[in-house]
């Protein structure tokens, strides 16, 4: 019996994606996309914007669908943020078939994905609230400097030429 999934096609880093508590901003039913127990991430590498090191059409995620929420991102509020409850890391070539739409209702299997071989882990705790970007046009110069921890270790990585997993950031508070 396949195993349905929502595979979505992504340019966002996996920091940011647990950062997040999941992944966003789709367009989709909320209704419909109930009855989907997991969602895989796939790398978009033509975005400019992108984030990940993962191949161009790979899988690298496997989660368990939480909820669905109203996507906190500015500009983005008839879409939809997936929250997980638990996500696996995976390295699956190509399991992006080109399709039309970010967002593809499909199975498990279509995408090469055996949850038996897969070692889930529960997601970390969200500690900051949704990062809201804004553009520089609308940024006043009194508003509140927001930086999340992926974007922190981005930068880091950047400046001192390490991967992004090599950055390590405390807060204590």
């Amino acid at each position: 019996m396949p195993t349905d999934a929502i595979a979505v096609y992504t340019f966002k880093s996996r920091e940011r994606i647990l950062d997040n508590g999941g992944t966003s901003s789709w367009v989709l039913n909320p209704v419909n996309a109930r009855s989907f127990q997991w969602v895989v991430c796939c790398r978009n590498a033509n975005d400019k914007a992108t984030e990940g090191p993962e191949p161009h059409g790979s899988a690298f995620m496997v989660a368990r669908v939480r909820d669905f929420v109203p996507s906190p991102e500015k500009g983005y509020e008839h879409r939809y943020l997936i929250r997980f409850s638990e996500f696996a890391e995976v390295a699956v070539p190509e399991a992006w078939k080109g399709w039309r739409n970010p967002i593809k209702y499909t199975t498990l299997e279509e995408l090469g994905i055996d949850l038996s071989t897969l070692n889930f882990q529960p997601m970390p705790e969200v500690i900051e609230p949704f990062p809201m970007p804004v553009p520089d046009s609308e940024m006043a110069e009194d508003a509140p400097f927001t930086l999340t921890i992926a974007r922190a270790k981005e930068g880091l990585s950047n400046a001192f030429g390490v991967p992004p997993e090599a950055v390590e950031i405390t807060i204590k508070g």
